[in-house]
């Protein structure tokens, strides 16, 4: 299989085929400044490097870590979780079942 090198900085297209994303959500995520790039005059540019240090930072766990720990001293979390199980019908911890 042939390798493909990219350049250091990428097009809009480039971008869209290396995060293996549609163009439209590539430009949709760069314009609200998701993905790092910058507009010059009516064409977008990403840097290669730029794109890869964002891909390993914004990992899932990493975001619900910042997440869980903007939330770690809300004193109404306890009550809001019972809450939510109370009108799912569900205790918060399952009973072990016998198998």
């Amino acid at each position: 299989m042939e390798q493909i090198t990219l350049p250091d900085v990428l097009t809009l297209e480039e971008a869209s085929a290396y995060l293996r994303l549609p163009i439209e959500a590539v430009l949709r995520q760069a314009s609200q400044g998701n993905i790092p790039g910058r507009k010059i005059e009516n064409d977008w540019r990403f840097l290669k490097v730029a794109i890869d240090d964002w891909l390993r930072s914004q990992t899932g766990r990493s975001v619900l870590l910042t997440q869980v720990g903007m939330l770690a001293d809300d004193d109404s979390l306890a009550e809001l979780r019972t809450t939510i199980y109370q009108q799912r019908g569900r205790t918060e911890v399952d009973a072990e079942s016998d198998v």
